[in-house]
Parts: structure tokens; C-alpha cells; sequence
């Protein structure tokens, strides 16, 4: 079988890769023969997130709006797994074409693609932001969506387009909807990566409001371990959420990031907050564990003091990357 991966050199997409890819009893690795990854090497993408010499591994850069490049990529791939998007708050907030262009046309023309050259599989790759807030308990499959910023209604729209081309055309499209994640190798513009590069730097961190935002997490290895398990499980036209467990007000995540950087609670300065900033967001993740045998296997604090040193040893890796807004 061979695998077209969308966003292939970003966090998510290059963990996904690494783990198809990577020896080991991984259950996919024999039915993956081959995978190509497509990734347009925007700001958050890096080649060096992916083995270029690994011989069952094309790289292409493009741009999924490319209507030529995707025809081109489709007709050698048999699955479609797609992380590409522009997924940065801030970013949308300040302006909102590239997350209309990408992450709708974008994923519009890849649909398209799919359909014409007969692709046995489309999983869309999703956020829990498409269901905006709530106050308490979890968001399911089922509940309506209501985005609140420009990145989750860009997101929101690709969903709806993608369901579409399995209720209107039969492609065989499930999507998956995930929680905050963390780990190595994220761009430092989301709270983690930023918090800890610049704690790490001596620095600042910007915390927003009055920190009490809460979000659930997942480590991305999880996370991606969900969306094969819904690749090679999951039903035609589904939708699954894939949850963290783990709920932290970013005041929590802040407590823990300092104690793990060895910082100090002078070093956080608090910044207005950012514009339509939602105050919690929580999904039931029940439907995957229940139907798909879904468990996250890391701890959240083993996880975050892994990644903490995972940074402090790759300062090659971001320090020339500077410190971006946080989302």
C-alpha cells in the first residue's frame, strides 16, 4: 500500500511519518510499502524532521493548493492521510486568507484528486477548536460545531467538505478531531515549545489573561498512533475524537513548564489577551476507545519532562528559530 502523507516535514505530520516508518512491531510498517510525503517547507515545516535517505520515502515539496503537484502525487498513492493546514490562532487572527486558501481549497483540491484517481482512503486530520468552548463536561461526534477564530472555521469547513465527498460521492473520507498536543520538534510558537525555549534562553514567557484557559493535551506520539489506528480501523464517513485526558489551565501548564525549566514565576509576564480567546475546550474521546481500542500510553508529566529535555539537548534544532506569539 502506498501512503500519501499531507504536511509531512511539520510536528505532526513528520511524527506520523517517523513512526510508519521506524522498525519495530508497529503493526503498519509491512502494509505501508511505501510513503510520500508532500509538504509546501512553510515557516513550521523542516526537511530534517524526516529521514531523506530512507528507502521507502519520497519527499516532495508543494503546495496542496496546487492542483497539477496534488493530481500528480494522487495518482500514485492508494491512502491519503492529511495534516496539512495552516494551524497557528495568532496567525488567523491577524489574518485570515492563508487559513481560507490552505486548509479549505486546499483540502477541496486534494479531495478532488482522490476522487478521480480512485484512492481507497481519505482520513482528515482535525482539531477539537471546530467545536468552540464549553463550560463543562465533553464535546462528542455528534454535538454541532461552533468556531470561534478564523483558523477553527477554516478547519470546520474542511471537515464539512471532506464528509462531504463521502456522503455525495461514496470516497471513502473519516476525519479525526484531536486535543492540544506536545512533544519534540513543534515549532516554538505554540505554549510549550515557546515556554520552554525561552525559559531555557533565561527569558520571559507571555501568559495570556489571567491564565486561566484550559486545554486537555495529548503527546504526539499518541496522537498519532489515533489517526492509524483510524486509517486502518475506523469506518468510511466517521468522525472520532481523540482525546488526552489530561486538563491543565495554562497557569497549571505554566507551574509545570517553570518547575521543569528550572525558572521562576518573575519571569512570566501577563499580556492582554488575545481577541475571541475560548475558555475551555474538552472532547469525549469514548466513541475511539470504545470502537477502536484508542489509549493514550504517555504520561503527561513523564511526557512534558521527556520533551523539556528533548529541547534543552536540540538547541540546534530551534535555536535559530527564534521565539514566536503564543496560541
Amino acid at each position: 500500500m502506498r501512503l500519501l502523507v499531507t504536511g509531512a516535514a511539520g510536528f505532526i505530520g513528520s511524527a506520523y511519518v517517523r513512526m510508519l516508518l521506524a522498525p519495530g512491531p508497529l503493526g503498519t510498517a509491512a502494509e505501508v510499502r511505501h510513503v510520500t510525503a508532500l509538504d509546501k517547507l512553510t515557516y513550521a515545516g523542516r526537511l530534517g524532521n524526516l529521514d531523506l535517505a530512507h528507502p521507502r520515502l519520497t519527499f516532495v515539496r508543494g503546495d496542496i493548493c496546487d492542483a497539477g503537484l496534488v493530481d500528480r502525487v494522487m495518482a500514485r498513492a492508494d491512502q491519503v492521510v492529511h495534516f496539512a493546514a495552516e494551524s497557528h490562532v495568532d496567525r488567523s487572527v491577524a489574518g485570515a486568507d492563508a487559513f481560507v486558501r490552505t486548509n479549505v481549497m486546499g483540502t477541496q483540491t486534494l479531495l478532488g484528486a482522490a476522487l478521480r484517481h480512485g484512492v481507497d482512503r481519505f482520513v482528515h486530520v482535525s482539531t477539537d477548536e471546530v467545536y468552540g468552548p464549553i463550560a463543562g463536561g465533553s464535546f462528542t461526534e455528534q454535538d454541532p460545531l461552533d468556531p470561534t477564530s478564523p483558523y477553527a472555521a477554516s478547519k470546520a469547513a474542511s471537515d464539512l467538505i471532506a464528509l462531504s465527498y463521502h456522503r455525495t460521492y461514496g470516497l471513502d473520507v473519516r476525519v479525526t478531531r484531536c486535543c492540544n498536543n506536545y512533544g519534540p520538534r513543534q515549532f516554538p510558537e505554540k505554549i510549550v515549545p515557546l515556554f520552554v525555549s525561552r525559559l531555557l534562553d533565561g527569558g520571559e514567557v507571555p501568559l495570556y489573561g489571567d491564565g486561566r484557559n484550559v486545554r486537555e493535551w495529548l503527546h504526539v506520539e499518541d496522537h498519532c498512533r489515533g489517526v492509524d489506528l483510524v486509517r486502518t480501523a475506523g469506518r468510511p464517513g466517521e468522525i472520532y475524537n481523540l482525546g488526552g485526558g489530561t486538563e491543565l489551565s495554562n497557569l497549571e501548564l505554566t507551574e509545570l513548564l517553570l518547575k521543569a525549566c528550572g525558572g521562576s514565576w518573575s519571569q512570566v509576564r501577563y499580556v492582554e489577551d488575545r481577541k475571541g480567546h475560548d475558555l475551555r475546550y474538552s472532547i469525549s474521546d469514548e466513541k475511539a476507545r470504545t470502537q477502536l481500542g484508542y489509549r493514550p500510553r504517555r504520561d503527561f508529566e513523564a511526557g512534558l519532562a521527556e520533551t523539556v529535555a528533548w529541547y534543552r539537548n536540540n538547541r540546534s534544532w530551534w535555536g535559530p528559530l527564534g521565539h514566536g506569539a503564543m496560541a
